[in-house]
């Protein structure tokens, strides 16, 4: 948990797959907020955190089953500000005297309206202005009968109940879920209860540097530190705020495995080396990990290949270190959530793409994790507080393995050479048209095909390669980008121009699901 000095609001959370937009939509607001799953949140657990404010988020089972999710009764009886949500909302009713039926007819999925009652609620400033709203439901039970000390302020055709409250109480509940896009009136409905609750939003990048600065160097001290260095956005700011923190007791290792896109490690290193002054160890090892994968060409062989290599030059290189510590990682609060995750299934284990996972137990290090608060888009705005260069912040996503998982089959210089040039010249044309801040991720992937082609008067037999650009807002679902063919036709006409190598070019136009934004 972080510092008491910020006001603090906590979710308790239910099993909704949603909870997190619920932390977005009040980290937008300069709230800071905790989600916790339930099991782990009993009266001392409240007590300990001391929140100004408590929301009970949606989930998947029903309050009718015995033995489902509950709020601690406790919790009613603390003079906080609470906000139901969906099943959050049925828990309440379920707790406080009311009622939740199960049954046909009591389903509301989609697409939904609510229109209001005539009595005026705070809550619900700047809601109504029309004669309804629109709002995003996903409940298979609803309440049939509301708490004591509730009223009705708003209803849908099958919620009855879709907005109650206890103002006296300052308790809230609704059956639709503001937090998400579909509900466009929702983050109105968020702001006025942080207002309500007395919320003075003070959670802001400014004094979550100063903090974090505070915090590394207590849990530092005049330890050293080794970082490992990806070049991007959650390494990069990892390491730009260490060395704010500690200077030279940061050392930064980056290992360049050969996979890397065109000029990134020689970009990397100017950026670290020349703009920060920080102490970088540039590992160049591009022989050993393409020597490791010359013939590989099952893609889980080449990961696990990678992945090995990775951990042995990173600890090769980490060792050259004096009495070092600490061993820095970009961990992010999403990271964090799921590791106690509200099932307790699989997700509990530390994930297994942490760029220097399982080095801490190994090398018997300490963790320093100072991003371990943020989501991904705090990240960016962190460093841009610090003063990273845009041009870092709003790279899109690359993976750990490089080139490698864009080269399905086997690797080659020869095809490494030609895939660089061929993204070079896809992104650059990305950029011209103004598109690349619109698109998630884009990148080009080589064939394991040659194809016949005519150049000039002269027959050609070279390889295919096919553009990937996919919009998404977190990595686990994707679209792909709609160009238009005038670009995919002036893109595809460059890279066979500029590119020698590629004959023929392809735009995949798989979403995620079924497909993966990588092609490996």
């Amino acid at each position: 948990m972080t510092s008491q000095a910020h006001d603090r609001l906590l979710i308790i959370d239910f099993g909704s797959q949603v909870t997190q937009l619920i932390a977005r939509r009040l980290r937008e607001l300069n709230v800071y907020c905790e989600i916790h799953p339930y099991q782990k949140v009993d009266a001392a657990f409240i007590e300990a955190m001391g929140p100004k404010a408590v929301i009970l988020s949606g989930g998947p089972d029903s309050v009718t089953r015995e033995g489902s999710p509950r709020a601690p009764q406790a919790l009613f009886d603390m003079g906080l500000p609470i906000l139901g949500i969906c099943y959050g909302q049925q828990a309440m009713m379920q707790q406080l005297g009311g009622r939740v039926e199960s049954g046909h007819g009591t389903a509301e999925f989609g697409r939904a309206y609510v229109t209001p009652t005539q009595t005026r609620l705070d809550l619900l400033e700047g809601w109504f202005e029309a004669d309804r709203e629109q709002v995003w439901m996903s409940h298979g039970d609803h309440v049939s009968k509301i708490a004591p000390g509730f009223e009705v302020f708003g209803t849908s055709p099958n919620a009855p109940f879709a907005i109650i409250a206890d103002p006296a109480r300052h308790f809230y509940a609704v059956q639709f879920h503001p937090e998400v896009h579909h509900t466009p009136n929702g983050a109105k409905l968020y702001e006025n209860f942080v207002r309500l609750a007395g919320f003075k939003g003070d959670w802001t990048m400014g004094a979550y540097r100063e903090e974090a600065i505070a915090r590394i160097r207590e849990q530092v001290g005049d330890k050293k530190v080794i970082c490992g260095l990806s070049g991007g956005v959650d390494s990069s700011v990892t390491a730009i705020l260490l060395h704010e923190a500690i200077g030279d007791q940061l050392t930064c290792v980056f290992v360049d495995h050969g996979l890397l896109r065109k000029n990134e490690a020689t970009e990397v290193v100017a950026m670290f080396r020349d703009n920060y002054n920080i102490q970088l160890i540039h590992a160049d090892e591009t022989e050993l990990f393409l020597g490791e994968l010359d013939g590989q060409s099952d893609p889980e062989t080449k990961r696990k290949i990678i992945g090995k290599l990775f951990i042995d030059v990173f600890q090769k290189h980490a060792d050259t270190i004096q009495d070092a510590e600490f061993l820095a990682q970009g961990t992010l609060y999403p990271d964090v959530i799921e590791s106690v995750s509200f099932s307790g299934g699989p997700s509990v284990t530390i994930k297994s793409h942490h760029n220097v996972g399982g080095l801490p137990e190994k090398m018997g290090l300490k963790l320093v994790e100072p991003l371990r608060e943020l989501f991904k888009d705090e990240v960016r705005a962190l460093g841009r507080e610090l003063g990273l260069p845009q041009s870092f912040i709003g790279r899109h996503p690359f993976p750990g393995p490089g080139l490698a998982i864009r080269c399905p089959g086997e690797i080659t210089r020869e095809k490494l050479d030609i895939l660089r040039e061929a993204d070079a010249v896809y992104i650059d044309q990305i950029r011209k048209h103004g598109l690349y801040d619109e698109i998630w991720q884009a990148f080009v992937a080589i064939l394991p095909v040659r194809t016949v082609g005519v150049m000039g008067d002269g027959r050609t037999y070279d390889f295919a390669c096919a553009l990937r650009a996919v919009t998404s807002v977190d990595g686990m679902t994707a679209d792909y980008y709609p160009f238009t063919h005038e670009f995919l036709g002036e893109t595809a006409t460059r890279i066979i121009n500029e590119v020698p190598g590629i004959n023929r070019v392809t735009y995949d136009i798989t979403s995620k699901p079924p497909g993966t934004i990588e092609w490996e």
